[in-house]
C-alpha cells in the first residue's frame, strides 16, 4: 500500500513596508521626536504607493534629478568646511545632477567685508541661477541656502523669470539685527519650502516661525534639529540625552529634505 505524499512546506515571507522615519512638521501639528533614519534608495521611495495598487508613475530619469543652487551665509564663503560638507550631503540626499555653490562679490577672492543688504545681492544670485539652468536645462530647480543665503534664495524664487520647484532654508534668519520678525518675504512666497532649524537658534525662534508658517500661502514644512544652534551644532550633553550622534541628527534632516522634494516632484507629475 502506498503511503500518502505530502507537499513540502511553503515558506511564507512577510513583507514589511518601510516607515517614513523623519521629522517634518506640517502646519498645526506638534513636534515629535524622530527615530533613527532608515536607508532607502531614491528610486524605491519614488515607487512606493501606499494608497493603492496603481504604481506611481516615475518621471524620466534624466529629468528627475534636480539642479541645486546652494548659497552661503553672511560670514563664510562657499569654500568653508560647513558649506563643502553640506553641499556633498545635499547632493547625495537629493540625487542631484549638480549642486552649484558660489561666492557673493563682497566675500569672493578671500575678501572679508561686511555683507551688504540682502536685496543688493539678488541680481548676482539670479545670474548664477540662470547660468546653472542653461547648463542643465529641463531639470527641476531647487534653491538652497544657509542663513542669509536662504533668505536671498527666497527673494530669487519670488522673481517672475525664475521657476523653482522648491526652496531649502538651512537656518533661516527670521529675526533681523534689530530683533524684528522679518516675515513679509515668506508671506509672498508661492514656491514650496522646507525649513531646517536648530531648536537653539536665536535667529529663528520656532514659535515665531510656526506663527509665520500658518499665514504663508505656499506649502511649507519644518524639520527641527533638537539641540542644534544656527549651524546645527549640538552640544555633547544633549547628544548623550537623545542617544543620537551629530551625524545621525543631520541624516534625519537630510532624509526630511529628500522626502520633501520627492513629494513635490510626484505632485507636479
Amino acid at each position: 500500500m502506498c503511503s500518502p505524499t505530502r507537499d513540502p512546506p511553503v515558506k511564507i515571507r512577510t513583507l514589511a513596508r518601510r516607515s517614513r522615519n523623519f521629522e517634518c512638521i506640517p502646519i498645526q501639528q506638534e513636534m515629535v521626536s524622530s527615530p533613527r533614519p532608515a536607508k532607502r534608495s531614491r528610486r524605491n521611495r519614488l515607487e512606493e504607493n501606499p494608497g493603492g495598487d496603481t504604481p506611481v508613475p516615475l518621471p524620466p530619469p534624466e529629468k528627475s534629478s534636480p539642479l541645486v543652487v546652494f548659497a552661503h551665509g553672511a560670514g563664510a564663503p562657499s569654500s568653508s568646511d560647513w558649506m563643502i560638507r553640506w553641499k556633498e550631503m545635499l547632493g547625495r540626499a537629493l540625487d542631484a545632477v549638480e549642486v552649484i555653490t558660489f561666492d557673493y562679490p563682497y566675500i569672493s577672492g578671500g575678501k572679508r567685508r561686511a555683507p551688504p543688504k540682502a536685496e543688493k545681492l539678488v541680481e548676482f544670485h539670479m545670474d548664477v541661477v540662470r547660468k546653472a539652468i542653461a547648463k542643465h536645462p529641463g531639470h527641476p530647480l531647487i534653491l538652497a541656502g544657509k542663513s542669509m543665503g536662504s533668505r536671498i534664495s527666497c527673494m530669487v524664487a519670488a522673481e517672475d523669470d525664475i521657476s523653482a520647484s522648491a526652496i531649502i532654508c538651512l537656518g533661516y534668519p527670521l529675526k533681523g539685527m534689530n530683533g524684528a520678525i522679518r516675515d513679509e518675504l515668506l508671506l509672498q512666497l508661492k514656491v514650496p519650502v522646507i525649513f531646517v532649524q536648530g531648536s537653539k537658534d536665536s535667529l529663528c525662534p520656532l514659535d515665531k516661525l510656526e506663527a509665520v508658517r500658518r499665514k504663508m500661502r505656499s506649502l511649507s514644512e519644518l524639520h527641527v534639529i533638537h539641540g542644534g544652534d544656527h549651524s546645527f551644532k549640538i552640544a555633547k550633553k544633549h547628544l548623550q540625552t537623545t542617544g543620537l550622534t551629530q551625524v545621525e541628527a543631520e541624516d534625519l534632516a537630510l532624509q526630511a529634505v529628500g522626502d520633501f522634494f520627492l513629494k513635490e516632484l510626484q505632485g507636479s507629475h
